[in-house]
């Protein structure tokens, strides 16, 4: 019983220590790197290789038609843009839809059995005639000059891919989970800036990423393309870097249960790739896929660590007023989830708490996921998400850069 408090103490001050060093240390190591060996390399706004949009499309009637509209109206010379979609085995009329355009840019292709994202990319790209592929999702607004701002970096033949950068469609921030994801993504961004500035981006955005067609083969259906795509190319040599001005718009589900099983699924994916890929996790990169992807994977438990270490020291005024603060925190969570399931909206204040719990929830069983053998080469997209308007692919050119 004595030996108590000095074990709460262990367990509380370890488990602070794993969470700063993952949130805080990690970009404040990764701008002291930039500050001693910052990579630069060159750009050329006249450089117009011709370029393959890819979309994989499963069930998509509802976005299918504006996206491919949108997509034909990009900033770029016309004889330098195809754009290719996979229809997996889609039950609705994303067919229909798609063929209804008529545009010789637009190529269809149909998957009679259902394969999955992974497998619906490795059909398109052997169909595929650019010396650039640009993969994006089929609810991914993105502003007429975003390609051009990206394709401009592979003038220097050492960058082999460029990814960009997500933002909330404005109106999902009054939602808990919208609003949490707003968050999380502009500090992604910012850690992928510092990342780019020494050429080493560890994962791309899969809403709208781009890279060298050379450097692509055929990837594995149940590992997350826009991680194990680039995880392959910084192995083999090039750069993966981060364009800022390029944004996609995307509405975040406002549903608890999609954004956990989201999760769930890309940590599972994730923590797959880090025992299929560890013979290409080498030096630096072996460092930022522990730090930034598996030790947050597992954050679920220095938070049980705090907690716990918390409980152990309640004799020490220190410890009670941590306990207090530690019951706001969960007490918030819990009552923004009441209130996100009956349809209520809510403020930055309250979602912050919510979505790192339940990140942390669905990381965690994401990692149990692949431990037990589940694998995630097939997966339904949050339909909360689908069927937004054209109107909004005017704002990506409006969102602030960084």
């Amino acid at each position: 019983m004595k030996d108590w408090p000095d074990v709460g103490s262990g367990c509380f001050w370890a488990g602070v220590a794993w969470l700063l060093y993952v949130y805080a240390g990690y970009p404040c190591i990764l701008r002291l790197l930039v500050l001693l060996a910052r990579v630069r390399h060159t750009t050329r706004d006249d450089y117009l290789p011709t370029v393959s949009v890819l979309i994989a499309a499963r069930n998509e009637e509802r976005d299918i038609g504006w996206k491919l509209r949108e997509t034909l109206d990009w900033d770029y010379p016309a004889d330098r843009l195809q754009i290719l979609v996979a229809s997996d085995a889609s039950e609705d009329r994303t067919d229909a839809v798609a063929s209804s355009i008529l545009d010789p840019r637009l190529v269809l292709i149909r998957m009679e059995k259902r394969g999955g994202k992974v497998r619906a990319l490795n059909r398109l790209v052997p169909a595929s005639s650019g010396e650039i592929l640009c993969f994006t999702d089929a609810n991914a607004h993105i502003d007429r000059a975003n390609l051009r701002r990206m394709v401009r970096h592979f003038a220097d033949l050492r960058v082999g891919s460029v990814t960009g950068r997500t933002r909330c469609i404005e109106g999902d921030a009054s939602l808990a989970v919208g609003s949490g994801a707003s968050i999380y993504w502009d500090y992604e961004s910012r850690i992928n800036q510092l990342e780019s500035d020494l050429g080493s981006v560890l994962v791309c955005d899969g809403a709208l990423h781009c890279a060298r067609r050379t450097l692509y083969d055929p990837l594995m259906p149940d590992l997350a393309s826009d991680l194990e795509l680039p995880i392959r190319i910084r192995s083999r040599g090039y750069r993966n870097v981060f364009e800022p001005e390029a944004t996609v718009l995307e509405n975040d589900t406002p549903s608890p249960h999609e954004e956990f099983t989201r999760r769930r699924r890309i940590c599972g994916q994730g923590a797959l790739a880090m025992w299929r890929l560890r013979g290409t996790l080498h030096g630096f990169t072996a460092w930022q896929f522990l730090t930034r992807k598996v030790l947050r994977w597992l954050t679920l438990i220095p938070m049980l660590l705090v907690l716990v270490g918390t409980v152990l020291g309640m004799r020490q005024p220190f410890f009670r007023t941590l306990a207090a603060f530690q019951l706001l925190i969960y007490g918030v969570a819990v009552v923004t989830l009441l209130r996100t399931l009956s349809g209520r909206r809510t403020g930055r204040f309250f979602s912050v708490p919510f979505y790192a719990v339940l990140g942390a929830l669905g990381a965690f069983a994401g990692v149990l996921d692949t431990c037990l053998g589940r694998r995630y080469d097939v997966w339904e997209v949050p339909q909360s998400s689908r069927g937004q308007t054209e109107t909004h692919h005017v704002e990506a050119s409006k969102a602030p850069s960084l």
